[in-house]
This record gives structure tokens, sequence and C-alpha cells, in this order.
């Protein structure tokens, strides 16, 4: 049973991970492929500190957040779906995605394709930002990759973790089963373990701190259920890595490129958890995940949705939110995500059912 101050905090954390790692991504794109001297020389001797322009205009976020909203709106679809007597998340999130597919290649929403839902139909994200190559060839069809039979299995980059930290909002699933769902959903696109793996980390991190637990507690979560997974080093060892640096001096971009020396998911993860673990508030994490020669992008968003999940929304630098590209889609999203968590058998069930929300979430 939820109590009226379980929910509230419920959902603030989930507006916090939502929006922060949507801030997170929207902050790191004007720099994504820059080196730390070409940040420097483009925003000055103390690297990107407030967002900057990037599609157009400030505040615009890439196709990771167009992706991570899509796996909310699966998420919602497949508790919805329930009452049909069909329950098989991952093939509701790939079906998601499949609407993600659709935004990169269609002009606008089609009115006709009936079970898209209200999410699909949001013209702002008909917009291509910057999608992920295995991302694009993963969802080009509408074969579900497995763990057996993946999409892109030499894929290894952080398109799929980023996308993958609305998984560890389920707070009422046991966390091994958190880590097996989002590892089966990153699959659907990116088949190496180093990919899958992280994304699965990362969404165990994320249901630990939405649970109210610390970010070392979560972290220390995480090594533990990978350790039984098959092709887990390279995950572990930079997760071990993040938090060991946390002791080895000042927090700064040195620190923070010595754990990026490339662009694969397990740097990335280990880049965005160290400046989760010294930051001393979200603009300061912010700032220290994307002033780096890496993927600052994904780190950004990674490290968003981190101290989202820890802080809950209020923490969000409020300036930044107000240029948030979809940033009422990102609340009503959200508030439906905990909506859906908290109160779901009184808006659907096997024998009844709120019209209005099967309109936003068909079952088909």
């Amino acid at each position: 049973m939820w109590g009226r101050t379980e929910q509230q905090d419920f959902r603030s954390r989930v507006r916090g991970t939502l929006l922060g790692s949507a801030i997170g991504d929207a902050l790191g794109a004007p720099v994504g492929g820059l080196s730390l001297v070409g940040i420097r020389e483009a925003h000055g001797p103390a690297g990107l500190t407030e967002p900057a322009p990037a599609h157009g205009r400030r505040g615009t976020v890439t196709a990771s957040t167009q992706l991570t909203l899509f796996t909310v709106d699966g998420l919602i679809r497949a508790h919805v779906r329930r009452d049909t007597g069909g329950w098989h998340p991952p093939t509701d999130v790939h079906r998601a995605y499949l609407r993600w597919a659709a935004t990169q290649h269609d002009w606008g929403p089609d009115e006709r394709r009936e079970n898209d839902g209200w999410l699909a139909r949001e013209e702002w994200l008909y917009a291509r930002r910057d999608p992920d190559r295995a991302c694009l060839t993963g969802f080009a069809d509408d074969t579900l990759g497995t763990l057996d039979q993946p999409k892109n299995p030499t894929a290894r980059d952080a398109a799929a973790t980023v996308r993958s930290s609305p998984f560890g909002l389920l707070v009422g699933w046991d966390p091994a089963l958190v880590l097996q769902l989002a590892v089966e959903c990153a699959a659907q696109s990116h088949g190496h373990p180093t990919a899958y793996l992280s994304a699965g980390a990362l969404a165990v991190i994320v249901h630990g701190l939405t649970r109210g637990e610390t970010l070392d507690t979560s972290v220390r979560r995480a090594l533990a259920l990978l350790a039984a997974r098959p092709g887990h080093q390279p995950v572990t060892d930079a997760l071990r890595r993040a938090v060991a640096a946390v002791t080895e001096g000042t927090p700064g971009p040195g620190t923070v490129e010595s754990l990026s020396p490339d662009d694969d998911a397990s740097a990335v993860l280990a880049t965005a958890v160290y400046c989760a673990l010294v930051a001393e508030d979200v603009r300061h994490g912010l700032s220290l995940a994307v002033n780096h020669g890496g993927n600052s992008t994904a780190t950004g968003a990674v490290c968003g949705a981190l101290l989202g999940a820890l802080h809950g929304e209020t923490a969000l630098p409020a300036p930044w939110l107000t240029t948030l590209e979809g940033r009422a889609t990102i609340l009503e999203l959200a508030d439906d995500f905990a909506l859906e968590m908290t109160h779901g058998p009184t808006l659907h069930s096997p024998s009844t059912s709120t019209p209005a929300w099967l309109t936003r979430y068909p079952r088909g």
C-alpha cells in the first residue's frame, strides 16, 4: 500500500530521473565530440558550465532522451496490457522503440495508427537528433533481438545504457528482475555484453536510489548482481575504478578523462557514476560529467538520471529546466508512470477500465 508521503517521494524521484537525464543530455549536446581543449576554447577555461545552443537553441535534447521517453511509454503499456493475460515487457518495450523509429523517418504523427498512444503523437519528437546507428538498425524491422540472438552483437557504445534508467523506476520489482529486463531490452539494439550489462547496471543503480538507498550502496548491489553474468568484467572493472577514484584527490577533468579512455558503455557509466558520487550538487555533477573528451552527451544524461533519482526533481537547476525542450511532455509522462505504478489497478483491470487511460496507453 502506498501512503501519501511515499507516493510524493516516488513521483519526485521519477520526475527527477527523467528530467535529470534530459537536462544532462541537453547540457552535453553542444560539446559532444569535442576534446577537453576544444571545449575550453569554445566555452572558456572553466569549460561548459551553463546550457549552450545545440540543434538551433539552448535546451534541445538528442535521440537519447527521445528513446528514454519511449522506454517509459513501453513500460506503462506493458502493465496495461497485462489485463489481457499477456505479460512480456520486452515485447512492449520493443514496440515502443519501433514507435520511436517511426519518428526518425516520418514527417509527423500518423493518425491512422490507432494504437500509437499519445506520446507518439507529440510532434516535437519527430526531429532527428544524432540517433545512434545501432539503434536505427536495431529497430529497422519488427524482429525482436534477444540475448540468444541479439541485434548488432559488436555494438558496445552507450546508446542502450542511456535509455535504460526508466527500468530502475520499477521499485516494486526485485533488483535481479530489473537487471534482467534492462539487459533483454538493451540487446534489442546493442548485442555486446559490455553494452547490455552497462544498461542493466544503470537500471539497478537507479532502482536502489529510487527506493531511497545511497549511491554507494546501489553501485555495490549492481556489482554483486553483475558478477554472475558472462562478460561482466569490463563493466565491473570500470565501476570499481569509479568508486576508487572518489578518494584520489579533488574532482576535476583529469580524473574524469582517466575514467573515459574510450566511448564504450562501461566508460560512460563509470564516468557518470563517479561524477554523481563526488557531486556537490546537481549543477556541479553535470558540469563535471560533460567537460571531457569522451561522450559528453551520454555521460551527462546518465549522470543526470542518477542525481535526479537520488535527490528528486526539486534538486535540479531551475534555470536549466526553463529552457529544456519537451519539459511539459516529460513531466506528463513521469506523472503517468507514477500513477500507473501506484494506482494501476484502479485505472484498468481485466473487467473494467478507464477509457481515457486506454486511449493514452492502448492495450494493442
